[in-house]
């Protein structure tokens, strides 16, 4: 059974099509690898295990019975703890309350035939939050006794936000987590913690809250896996049309999972080193870890692909108004005539600039890629953080990074494509210090099958098999 540990999800399922393997046995080495390794790594928010085995069970009375059999048929899975599960609690910050229906995401996982087992911890988001809203900016010291930690290094952090899916993810406490990404949330866990990570189009996997009413305008949800193949099957399984999401897709999506195996010979590659701003943000790690990058990006070359340097300049989100963060709709705004009020108002003059902004760099990327079929870029110009230096940025440095606090530091290189609802994936590229490093691939919206083609390329030609320390 201990083999199950590292195998694609992919390739579990078709064990479990084959009855090689129950979905019970693969449910419970799970869940025993979660019981021994989520004491170091506060990966997980809460742990349905009496849940978990009952699904389990009932996929196997699928499988006897010769039924019709989804992709993700007796897969473990978990989601980020503010993505609603019927009967598990929603955790972010304050709001804690039990969920009495499935998030669209979750109902179509169920639906492929995975088995939710849980919740991941949310770092600097979820129960533990460290924010203060009542001072806006104002950070206190993380507790950490409860946030996710690396496994490749317990006293640095896997990332910020869906930290708890890309920690499980990288030591396989599961095969596949489900993050959510409003400015590199899902990409950026991802780099640090060596695993895949999908920031999806806007719109591609729908969302409803008829609780707390919302719209992603910004944020997208995406699977975190070791393996390209998984988060394509994922994502897959989460896609497409939904009418109660007010901006979801209307048409089907292309197929993301058909051409993984096409490779990239003849592509069209661009490489920017900073898109003419990110250099701003740069700190003591960056131009190691983007080394590490650009030499990912040539060895596409290698398999056949056109890549190009480009020196092109797009503008910086961040750079309007004081912070750059609160002045347009939020990652997931408000809808009309419900009692949610937004965290600020709008200012609408900075609002009109940053409009602006977004329309210029929407127009300059619907140029580019006419020429290009992806843009590449290192994912995170830095590496993980230790706890203590993560406190520090903070609570004492984050007044002093340019425009006034770490997150335009900490999304350089992702948010561009959380403004514009572009698709962008993080695959792991290397180390440095012990510590991963991504690189991200992005194209035009609805190209998932495009930035995933290329990772998955990039995984087969240079496979990164390096386990971490916890796993």
């Amino acid at each position: 059974m201990s083999e199950l540990t590292w195998l694609p999800a992919w390739q579990i399922a078709a064990l479990i099509a084959k009855r090689e393997v129950s979905c019970l046995e693969v449910t419970e080495h799970f869940l025993g690898r979660i019981e021994e390794f989520d004491p170091t790594l506060h990966a997980f928010e809460e742990v349905d295990h009496a849940g978990a085995l009952a699904q389990a069970r009932a996929a196997d009375r699928a499988v006897a019975a010769g039924e019709e059999l989804g992709d993700l048929h007796g897969i473990p899975t978990s989601v980020k703890s503010h993505i609603r599960v019927e009967g598990l609690h929603l955790r972010q910050g304050a709001q804690d309350e039990l969920s009495d229906f499935d998030d669209i995401a979750v109902e179509r996982l169920r639906r492929a035939g995975a088995i939710i087992v849980g919740t991941n911890t949310m770092m600097g988001a979820g129960a533990n939050l460290a924010h203060d809203r009542a001072q806006p900016g104002v950070f206190s010291p993380f507790n950490w006794d409860a946030e996710a930690r690396s496994p490749w290094d317990p006293e640095r952090v896997p990332g910020w936000s869906s930290s708890g899916g890309a920690a499980a993810a990288a030591a396989r406490l599961l095969p596949v987590t489900i993050g959510t990404d409003g400015g590199g949330s899902t990409r950026l866990p991802a780099a640090y913690s060596g695993v895949v990570g999908l920031h999806t189009s806007r719109g591609l996997i729908p969302h409803v809250d008829y609780r707390r009413p919302t719209m992603m305008l910004t944020a997208s949800y995406g699977p975190l896996a070791r393996d390209v193949r998984d988060v394509a099957l994922f994502t897959r399984a989460m896609e497409g049309p939904d009418g109660r999401d007010y901006v979801a897709v209307q048409n089907e999506p292309l197929d993301c999972v058909e051409g993984l195996d096409r490779g990239v010979e003849d592509m069209r590659m661009g490489w920017t080193e900073n898109f003419g701003f990110a250099d701003t943000y740069a700190t003591a790690d960056s131009s190691r870890v983007i080394d590490v990058a650009r030499a990912a990006a040539a060895g596409l070359a290698t398999l056949g692909a056109r890549v190009e340097t480009v020196d092109e300049v797009w503008e910086d989100r961040a750079a309007i108004g004081t912070v750059g963060w609160t002045v347009e709709p939020s990652a997931y705004e408000v809808m009309v005539g419900t009692n949610q009020t937004p965290l600020q108002p709008l200012d609408p003059d900075l609002y009109r600039q940053q409009a602006a902004s977004r329309a210029r760099n929407w127009d300059h990327f619907r140029e580019f890629f006419t020429r290009y079929d992806v843009l590449l870029s290192v994912t995170a110009q830095r590496i993980a953080a230790t706890t203590s230096e993560w406190d520090r940025i903070w609570t004492i440095d984050g007044p002093s990074f340019p425009g006034g606090s770490f997150a335009p530091v900490y999304c350089s290189h992702t948010m561009l494509f959380n403004w514009l609802g572009f698709p962008a994936v993080s695959v792991p590229c290397g180390f440095v210090d012990g510590m991963p490093v991504g690189l991200q691939i992005a194209a035009w919206h609805g190209r998932e099958d495009l930035v995933l083609r290329v990772a998955a390329a990039v995984q087969r030609a240079f496979p990164r098999d390096e386990r971490p320390r916890v796993s």
